[in-house]
Parts: structure tokens; C-alpha cells; sequence
């Protein structure tokens, strides 16, 4: 039975003789691009990476936490996944970069010109390509940064994680600030309501009804000035947001470049880009002879 080959064979004797002609040219290549990339890679600025690791707590009001009768959560407790995406957003804001950058004066650092037009968005740019927030994998938030000075990139993971109480601390203090006057306001009125109820029941004590709206309107008085009370603990206490697991501590090695890699990168992106080129060019020759 005669047998048959379907598809297209490969020619190994066109390769092997296209290799055959250009392999000195190859090699100087290779040998050229091993070198340039060698060279490369030790002009690239070393940089060093910070790491800190801190566990987010619960996001409750003090208050509810230690002063409620009831509460669902412990005040003690590591905070839930919602937490430390709050922690992740306040550390990622625009506010923590601007205190980091006015803090350790960044905008020098990085060497950007005061006068530069453009300032605010290289800055902004350079900072997020060294400074990085992620979750963990057990509900921690990891912060790292990378620098050319491994003191400073610690310096800055610690403070960034300092600075989150800072910030989740005014955050809870403005909004119990203003749930404190509207409460304080809506006391007022409360008041001002129950005094002129009691006038009405000096002027005629028979009213079972007006008995009946001054309990209820002092028990609702009552329970607001709890909330009110509550509220100011709130706006005066001062507490940690963060468990500390991981502080930053000055790298005695560099994490950035991979001078292996780049010089690995390099030279084999170079033959290929000289194998496609000669590729080409045979082609080209082979038409023009044809």
C-alpha cells in the first residue's frame, strides 16, 4: 500500500544551512550584546526595597466597642476584609502621598526641579513607581517601597503606616464632629419641646395625654444625650487603627535591578532581532536572484 505524507515538511537543511552562512556574524552579535547589556546593567541605579506589614483593626466606633451593653464585635479583634480595604484606600490616597512627599521632601529627592511645569505629575509618577500598598494573604496590608537609599525607603514604609492612624483617626473625629452638632441641635429642640409641655401640663394636670408625650419625650431625650455621650468619646480618644506585625528596616541588598536578568534580556532579544533581520534580508535576496 503506497503511503502517503500529508501537511508540509520541514526543511532542517535550510535552517542548518542558513546558520552554516551567518554564524560568525551571530556570534559577534551575541558577543556584543552580552557586553553592551553586561555594561547596562551596572549604569541602572541600584534601588532598595522597605517592606511594612500592619493588620487593619475593626473599623467600629470606639464607643460601640467599649461602652455599648451589646456590640458584635470584639475591639480587640483584627479587622474583616472590608477593613483592609479601607486601610488599602486611605494608605493609596492622594492625602498620604502628599504628607510622604512634603514629609521626606521628595520632590528634591527625585530630583525634580522646583520650577519644573510638569513638577506635580513627575513627582506624582515617580512616587507610584516606588511606593506599593497590597493585602496579604491573611487580611494583612503590606507597604514597600523602593529607593536608592535603604534608610529612607524604611523611613518612608514606617512613617506611611504611622501616618494611617493620623488619617483614619481625623477621618472618625470630622464625621463624629458633625453627627456631635446635629445631635447637640435636634437636643435643643427636644428640649425647648419638653419645656413647653410641662408648661401646658402645670396649666391643666388632668391631661393623660400630655403625661403620656413628656415620658415619651424624655426618654427619647434621654437616649439621645447616651448617643451624644457616646459620640464624644469618639471625637476626644485617641486610638490605634493598625496592629503592628512587620516594621520596615533598611534592605543590605538591593532588590532592583536583576543584573542576570538584563543581561539575559538583552542579548537573546538582540540575536533574535538579528536572526529576523538576516531572515529578511535572504528573502529579499532570493527574490531579486529568482
Amino acid at each position: 500500500m503506497e503511503q502517503r505524507d500529508f501537511g508540509n515538511k520541514y526543511d532542517f537543511s535550510a535552517t542548518a544551512r542558513f546558520f552554516r552562512c551567518h554564524w560568525k556574524l551571530m556570534a559577534i552579535v551575541f558577543v556584543v550584546a552580552f557586553a553592551v547589556s553586561l555594561v547596562a546593567s551596572f549604569l541602572v541605579t541600584p534601588r532598595f526595597k522597605s517592606t511594612a506589614i500592619l493588620f487593619p483593626t475593626n473599623s467600629m466606633r470606639v464607643s460601640k466597642a467599649i461602652l455599648a451593653e451589646r456590640y458584635s464585635m470584639d475591639f480587640l479583634d483584627y479587622g474583616s476584609e472590608r477593613d483592609c480595604e479601607y486601610a488599602i484606600q486611605i494608605l493609596s490616597s492622594q492625602s498620604m502621598e502628599d504628607a510622604v512627599c512634603q514629609r521626606f521632601n521628595m520632590l528634591e529627592h527625585y530630583d525634580i526641579a522646583a520650577d519644573d511645569p510638569h513638577k506635580l505629575f513627575k513627582l506624582h509618577t515617580n512616587y507610584r513607581g516606588n511606593v506599593s500598598v497590597k493585602r496579604t494573604e491573611f487580611l494583612g496590608v503590606e507597604i514597600s517601597v523602593l529607593d536608592v537609599d535603604p534608610q529612607m525607603a524604611a523611613d518612608m514604609a514606617n512613617f506611611m503606616a504611622i501616618y494611617y492612624d493620623s488619617l483614619s483617626s481625623r477621618i472618625q473625629k470630622d464625621r463624629a464632629a458633625d453627627a456631635y452638632k446635629v445631635m447637640q441641635q435636634v437636643c435643643v429642640e427636644l428640649n425647648a419641646e419638653l419645656d413647653s409641655l410641662v408648661a401646658q401640663w402645670k396649666a391643666d394636670k388632668t391631661n393623660l395625654g400630655l403625661n403620656e408625650l413628656i415620658s415619651n419625650k424624655s426618654k427619647e431625650l434621654a437616649e439621645l444625650q447616651t448617643r451624644m455621650a457616646e459620640t464624644k468619646v469618639d471625637m476626644d480618644q485617641q486610638v490605634s487603627f493598625k496592629f503592628w506585625l512587620d516594621q520596615a528596616s533598611a534592605a543590605d541588598n538591593k532588590a532592583y535591578p536583576k543584573r542576570a536578568i538584563i543581561v539575559m534580556l538583552g542579548t537573546l532579544g538582540t540575536l533574535v532581532l538579528c536572526v529576523l533581520l538576516l531572515l529578511i534580508v535572504d528573502r529579499i535576496r532570493t527574490k531579486d536572484e529568482e
